[in-house]
């Protein structure tokens, strides 16, 4: 599966010239939610463990250090530049009333659908008070456009990608969160599914029409979780996977339901998953963590990262360096598998007022 990476790279690389060489972005605005793995300064002035505003993250983005868990780009920050954005997409923490309009991102590291999730790290921004975060931009959207803002909001791309800390900071800390203890795996998956049901219905409201949202990755396969847990003879811990991939089954049907439900929905699974399995695994890289890290799992301040950062998985413990994310970003903008978006993919046919182009099967 090697020509995947190839293709995609190639890829992103003609879209990128293609969207420069047009100008215009695919929509409007560009909302984001999510944990660490999109976080890009919301968490830098809280109190909270859960930063990445220091060296060596940052090291291959054009600004340094900005709160972004990763050594370059974020797969949000590529599909802003996919969609034809020539700038990134502000976070909350300090986005002002011009930015608004081109879109915020509300993402958090250590967040998760339940507000609980986390706790132990200090200060973050679960979704739900993400989704409180959106309302507040979309009041002072309203105050810009009048009765035009709905129309407005109705055209943005979102994107969500949480359930990650759910698991990591909560279900499998049996010694600081009673989940485990009150839910079999099983069990789990569904009130998590149930949650999140809630909240995308919530953003629906807000306005979101163009939704994609990411299942959970190998979990499993982290550095930090190999290193807690073990992974008997295996490449991965097979126990984390297997529970992961529950939530995931559940959220496909979940989406397919909403989209019936709720009208001019598009909402979209990208399977995540699938493509790390399929995709990133087939480039000789390296599961080892890219800088040296602390007993967290994130990179010790300023030591010197590892040379050759592309041939790596890992950043730190726990977060993938800009070429996973690549992939991810990439994969989900334009599905190279039927398998890898359902029912649509990230892109926007151009002339289109339907949404994302859907996928030939």
């Amino acid at each position: 599966m090697a020509w995947r990476v190839i293709l995609s790279v190639l890829f992103l690389i003609s879209s990128n010239f293609e969207g420069g060489a047009v100008g215009a972005p695919q929509v409007p605005c560009y909302f984001i939610f999510g944990d660490s793995l999109a976080d890009n300064g919301n968490n830098n002035n809280l109190e909270t463990d859960a930063k990445a505003n220091y060296p060596p993250y940052g090291i291959d983005f054009p600004e340094g250090a900005t709160g972004r868990f990763t050594n370059g780009r974020t797969y949000v920050d590529m599909i802003a530049e996919l969609l034809g954005f020539d700038e990134f997409i502000p976070p909350f923490a300090t986005a002002n009333a011009s930015d608004i309009l081109r879109g915020v991102n509300y993402a958090s590291g250590g967040a998760g659908i339940l507000d609980e999730t986390g706790q132990q790290l200090g200060d973050r921004i679960s979704l739900n008070h993400q989704l409180q975060n959106h309302l507040v931009t979309i009041l002072r959207i309203r105050e810009m456009l009048g009765a035009d803002a709905a129309t407005y909001l109705n055209q943005c791309a979102y994107t969500i990608w949480m359930g990650s800390n759910d698991y990591i900071n909560n279900y499998l800390m049996p010694d600081i969160y009673p989940t485990s203890k009150l839910y079999t795996p099983v069990q789990y998956a569904d009130v998590l599914i149930e949650q999140y049901k809630q909240q995308l219905k919530t953003l629906y409201s807000y306005g979101a029409r163009r939704l994609a949202i990411f299942g959970l990755s190998e979990i499993g396969c982290t550095p930090a979780e190999i290193s807690e847990f073990g992974t008997n003879g295996s490449q991965c811990v097979d126990k984390i996977d297997n529970e992961v991939v529950l939530f995931d089954d559940r959220l496909k049907p979940l989406i397919n339901e909403l989209n019936r439900e709720l009208a001019g929905a598009k909402f979209i699974y990208v399977n995540t998953y699938g493509i790390s399995t399929t995709a990133v695994p087939a480039v000789p890289v390296s599961s080892s963590t890219c800088c040296e890290v602390k007993e967290d799992e994130q990179c010790i301040p300023f030591r010197t990262p590892c040379p050759n950062r592309s041939m790596h998985s890992y950043y730190d413990g726990f977060h993938p360096t800009e070429t996973v994310h690549m992939e991810v970003a990439v994969i989900g903008y334009r599905a190279l598998l039927s398998s890898d978006a359902y029912p649509f993919e990230i892109r926007v046919s151009r002339g289109s007022e339907e949404g994302y182009s859907e996928i030939k099967r």
